[in-house]
């Protein structure tokens, strides 16, 4: 089972994703703020992050550069959570570290899709 960290501070979002990915058959570890998010991202071991960009304490931009400038953390996947969908978002965050976007409101069956296709190069080689 893959495990997702999920760093969202809004708490019906977070709810209502990792209930949605818990019956996917995910593990789904929340955290609430940047900081709290990069802590678990090296702690918690995640297959996949999702980042919401504008968290408190230490934005996602923030936290995607320092995790892909680690050497222990630079390849988890990182899909952008935002809801900055202006022309050049997608580039801004793919040139902060992320692997993917996905725009909110959330279309869950596009994220499951972001998901899967981020998770599979890593399924291939476990």
């Amino acid at each position: 089972m893959a495990k997702i960290l999920l760093v969202e501070d809004h708490q019906e979002i977070w709810d209502f994703l990792s209930r949605r990915l818990k019956r996917r058959g995910y593990d789904v570890v929340v955290a609430q703020d940047g900081q709290e998010g990069l802590d678990k991202a090296r702690t918690e071991s995640p297959d996949l992050l999702l980042l919401d960009m504008n968290l408190p304490v230490m934005d996602g931009w923030t936290v995607a550069r320092t995790l892909k400038s680690d050497q222990a953390t630079r390849r988890l996947p990182i899909i952008a959570l935002t809801a900055h969908a202006m022309a050049g978002d997608r580039e801004k965050a793919i040139a902060a570290g992320c692997d993917d976007y996905h725009p909110k409101p959330v279309d869950f069956s596009q994220l499951l899709n972001q998901i899967e296709t981020a998770l599979a190069p890593r399924s291939a080689t476990s």
